[in-house]
């Protein structure tokens, strides 16, 4: 029984937990990861609770009360969770949502409450959920026990430069959680609503020198941080910009190049001046793009008014700066989930041979552990164990080093972990060699006895690397 529940976690969807201060935009940012507009953007009863998006055949809301019992709720009108819940707040455990929606069917999502206090301690809702601190009850059905096992990737959204109090947050839900996922491997840095800077210009000049800042101060915190505009990310990959929509951006950009320029030089005077496309529809493009996605689609339609409709909703997804979430969650996250999640079975099928009774299945468990452990794909699990050691600052490399070190075990793709994207399969086999000569050399050179270990498992790794690049090849 122990075993199939360990199979069966291990075949679970990433879970990924979205963290932050009130306001940074968390909800928005979760609704263009489900690819609905299904969380509330609104502060009310609803955004104060963890809300759990899962993958399920029909879209329902559940509140689950604090006894473990499941009050089932409809969508509201809009298709989106009921802002009023009809049960007390405080007799609320967490809202679990299944939709049925393929973006969930290998993601969990889980909003939580904003960071509000003016330490940024971790609210106690927050924390029972995501890193289980309290007991679960053992009247809870399966599917309560199972949401509050915990996140296996967290995302902090910011806005604007780190504040003291973000740092806090972190090194908060690091502290209390002893899973690997609350340390720098698993944790993801969004630096939201960068269109707020610029000046009214382009922000993207601004956004990405300051987010590399930014990610050199949280490098003990997260993995990196990536800029990006929520609202447009949300609109584009919610589906939430209509043709008609797109026919009055088209009006807009049809205007004189002196009254554009005008009528988008503030909010106010973009709701007020008079103009062709009425007022109405005006403050509805803000609700959806604000007024630097009104400024971007405007501009690409002034220059190409032949431009297709689908095209710009691309154009202004790239402009969101989603994709690169996109693919952090789908080449780096979800990898490292993999390995981190075999990393703990392992841990756990010992400790179920322990347990055992009866002789016959402590050496069975036993014996395939060994199995595993003697397999090449296991050096994936060291590596992970050694990049946390140095993310996290327990044992200092130069910084060179550090890098790469993180990136070869964040990694599968040889060009990205070599710095040698598109390279020939040669020049890929040889580079890892040389890395792992390198890394040999200072093991045994100039390293403490701290360093030499992990020097080790590096070197091993990037020989093993240049032996994988080496058989796919072939």
């Amino acid at each position: 029984m122990a075993v199939a529940d360990l199979s069966r976690r291990l075949g679970e969807p990433l879970r990924v937990a979205i963290a932050g201060r009130l306001k940074a935009g968390k909800s928005t940012l979760v609704n263009a990861l489900i690819g609905r507009r299904v969380a509330p953007t609104e502060v009310g009863e609803c955004t104060r609770l963890v809300t759990q998006f899962r993958y399920g055949p029909a879209d329902r809301v559940d509140v689950v009360r604090r006894d473990g019992l499941r009050v089932s709720l409809p969508l509201d009108e809009s298709g989106m969770i009921p802002q009023r819940l009809g049960i007390p707040r405080q007799e609320v455990s967490y809202v679990d949502v299944t939709l049925a929606s393929d973006r969930l069917r290998d993601l969990t999502v889980v909003d939580t409450p904003g960071l509000s206090s003016t330490n940024s301690q971790v609210s106690a809702g927050t924390r029972r959920f995501l890193f289980n601190d309290n007991p679960v009850d053992d009247d809870l059905d399966s599917d309560s026990q199972s949401a509050l096992s915990g996140a296996e990737a967290i995302i902090y959204v910011f806005t604007q430069s780190v504040r003291e109090d973000d740092l806090e947050a972190l090194e908060a839900f690091r502290s209390i959680s002893a899973r690997l996922s609350s340390n720098p491997i698993n944790s993801l840095g969004l630096f939201n609503k960068v269109d707020k800077l610029g000046g009214g210009g382009d922000p993207w000049p601004v956004a990405g020198p300051l987010a590399e800042t930014q990610a050199q101060a949280l490098r003990r915190q997260v993995a990196d941080v990536v800029p990006v505009v929520g609202l447009l990310a949300e609109t584009t990959e919610a589906g939430r910009l209509t043709a008609a929509d797109c026919e009055s951006l088209r009006a807009l950009a049809a205007l004189p190049a002196v009254d554009r320029a005008v009528l988008m030089a503030s909010v106010d005077l973009f709701t007020t001046r008079e103009c062709e496309v009425p007022a109405e529809q005006r403050e509805r493009l803000l609700r959806l793009l604000d007024l630097y996605g009104i400024q971007f689609a405007v501009a690409s339609l002034a220059a190409d008014s032949t431009l297709a409709t689908g095209e710009l909703i691309r154009r202004l997804y790239r402009a969101s700066g989603f994709p690169r979430v996109r693919q952090t969650l789908d080449q780096a996250f979800r990898w490292r989930t993999d390995a981190i999640k075999a990393g703990w079975a392992l841990t756990t099928l010992e400790q179920i041979a322990a347990r055992a009774e009866r002789p016959a299945d402590r050496e069975l468990l036993r014996d395939a552990v060994e199995r595993l452990l003697q397999q090449p794909e296991y050096h994936q699990l060291r590596l992970l164990e050694v990049a946390q050691q140095v993310t996290t600052g327990a044992v200092e490399l130069p910084a060179g080093m550090e890098s790469e070190l993180t990136r070869l075990a964040l990694s599968d793709d040889p060009g990205w972990i070599l710095n040698l994207a598109g390279a020939p399969v040669p020049q890929l086999a040889q580079a890892a060699l040389e890395a792992a000569t390198r890394w040999r050399t200072f093991a045994v050179a100039s390293a403490s006895p701290a360093q030499a270990r992990i020097a080790h498992v590096a070197h091993r790794g990037f020989y093993l690397l240049s032996q994988r690049v080496r058989a796919n090849a072939s």
